[in-house]
Parts: structure tokens; C-alpha cells; sequence
């Protein structure tokens, strides 16, 4: 039988292999340790300590848990948390929590406190005639009472509020919606639009359709030229700027007369000595005299 001895070795001198724990904890210690150390970040680079000339000021960071327009605002949050009647103040209470307001934000900001003040001094006048007995005026007439000029304040200043607040939750532009902007070319030059087959097909039928309207059980032959009907058509426009399609033919004529006229025109155009144009879609086709530079 076989024996053998085995000896212990040391932590120090068992080989550590790539990707064991230990490395991984030791990284991940020295990573926190690191974290702790900082104190900022600028620009995305750790700061590890500030520098010795930087100058926080006083009021750099403020944290106001509620924020008024105004002393009216502040006194009127005060009223409606409590559900206080506006026509019935208990000016006790609510100049005791106006003026704890403004101790705290008179510690701070002595600028902003000044407004408030001028309230708090207006609570105490009110809340001192309050003390006073009542005396009737000399007209008999009830005296009014000292919370009257404020109720009538708060009350207007509340309604004005409600009314700011409706104007706000309107869609504004810019702020809720944008408008929408197409950008359009206009051209410097009217563009005619050119005459289609379409358009072209449609005209002939109604010289068609007014010829045969008008045609007699003739029975003849007549000769006739495309070239002789051409110069017609020339003549015809020679003195007109513009002629209408229709006019070029005589239905009395017949129908092949308007043929032969409507193959003349096919071919001046062909030619390029006349032009055929409407002044927009569906309108009635013109023909007019092709330009001829000089």
C-alpha cells in the first residue's frame, strides 16, 4: 500500500489565478474608498478636495417650502388653510402666524420682508381697534368694523387670482402650442398650364357635337386643302391676341370642314406657329399666334 505526506502551504504562497475573487474584492474596496474621497464633480472629473479660495455665499441656497406673490397672497393661504371666514377674521390667530412668517423670511432677506412688514403693522392697527369699546357715531349709524377695507381687499385680490389662474390655463403659442409654418414658392411669372390631350380631345367634341347640330342632307364633293385652311387660321389670329378654340370653326360648314380646320390648327401648332394655352385647369382652350423673336 501506498503512502504519502501532504504539507500546508501558506495564503502568501498559493498562486492567485486569473480571475479569482480576491483581486475583484480588493478593486471594488479601493473603487469605494475613492467614491468617499470625492467631493464634486466638475465636468464629469472627480474633485477630491475644494480649493482653498472658494467663496459660497450666504444665500446661495434657499429652500422655500412655500412661495407668495405677496403679503395680500400670504394672508389669504392663511385664511383658507384654516377655513377661516373672510368676512369674520379672527385677527388674533392669523396675525400671530403672519408675523411668525415674517420673522423667519426678515432673518433672510431684510428687502423682501419690507413689504410685509407694512401688513403685519396694519393686522396690529386692526387687531388693537378691535380692543377698544365700540362707540356709535353721532349719526346714530352702526360704526363699521376695522376688518371691513381688509375682507374687501382680500376678497377683490382672490378674485383676481381665480381670474389669473383660468387666463394661465388657456393654451398660450409658444408656451402649449406651436404654429404651423409652410414655406410656399411663388413664382415672379404667372405659369399657364399647358393643354393636355385631355383637355384638347374634349374641345373637338364639342365642335363635333355643334357641327353635326347644324349639318344638311347635302350630298356633295368638295375639295378641300389642309394648306388653304392653314393660312385661314393664320389670318385669323394675325390681328387677335388670343381667339377661342370654337371660333376658329363654322359649323354651318359641316363636318368635314371642321376637320379639315382642325388638322390645319394640329399642324400649326406642329410647326410651331401657334400656341395652344388655357388660363387654368377646366378653363376654355385659346390659340394664339406662336412668339416670333425679331
Amino acid at each position: 500500500m501506498h503512502t504519502g505526506t501532504t504539507s500546508a502551504h501558506s495564503p502568501s504562497d498559493t498562486p492567485i489565478e486569473p480571475g479569482a475573487d480576491a483581486p475583484i474584492d480588493a478593486f471594488e474596496g479601493e473603487a469605494q474608498q475613492l467614491e468617499l474621497k470625492i467631493v464634486a464633480r466638475l465636468y464629469g472629473e472627480p474633485v477630491l478636495q475644494l480649493p482653498r479660495d472658494l467663496y459660497i455665499p450666504p444665500d446661495a441656497l434657499e429652500i422655500f417650502l412655500d412661495a407668495f406673490e405677496g403679503p395680500l397672497d400670504l394672508l389669504l393661504y392663511l385664511i383658507r388653510r384654516q377655513n377661516f371666514n373672510i368676512l369674520d377674521i379672527p385677527m388674533a390667530d392669523v396675525t400671530r402666524q403672519y408675523l411668525a412668517y415674517v420673522d423667519q423670511i426678515r432673518n433672510h432677506n431684510l428687502e423682501l420682508a419690507a413689504e410685509y412688514l407694512l401688513m403685519a403693522a396694519l393686522l396690529i392697527d386692526i387687531k388693537s381697534r378691535m380692543l377698544l369699546p365700540v362707540r356709535k357715531a353721532d349719526t346714530g349709524e352702526e360704526v363699521e368694523d376695522p376688518r371691513a377695507e381688509l375682507a374687501r381687499r382680500l376678497l377683490e385680490y382672490e378674485r383676481i387670482k381665480l381670474g389669473a389662474q383660468q387666463i394661465d390655463s388657456v393654451p398660450q403659442v409658444d408656451r402649449d402650442f406651436f404654429r404651423a409654418q409652410v414655406y410656399v414658392e411663388q413664382a415672379t411669372a404667372a405659369q399657364l398650364p399647358q393643354v393636355n390631350v385631355v383637355d384638347l380631345h374634349s374641345a373637338w367634341i364639342d365642335v363635333l357635337r355643334r357641327a353635326r347640330l347644324t349639318q344638311h342632307h347635302r350630298i356633295s364633293r368638295e375639295e378641300l386643302s389642309v394648306r388653304e385652311y392653314m393660312t385661314a387660321v393664320l389670318r385669323t389670329l394675325q390681328h387677335r391676341r388670343f381667339a377661342e378654340f370654337q371660333e376658329l370653326f363654322d359649323p354651318e360648314k359641316g363636318v368635314p370642314v371642321a376637320v379639315v380646320t382642325f388638322i390645319a390648327l394640329l399642324e400649326l401648332a406642329r410647326e410651331t406657329l401657334v400656341e395652344i394655352t388655357q388660363a387654368e385647369a377646366y378653363a376654355p382652350v385659346y390659340v394664339r399666334l406662336a412668339y416670333q423673336p425679331s
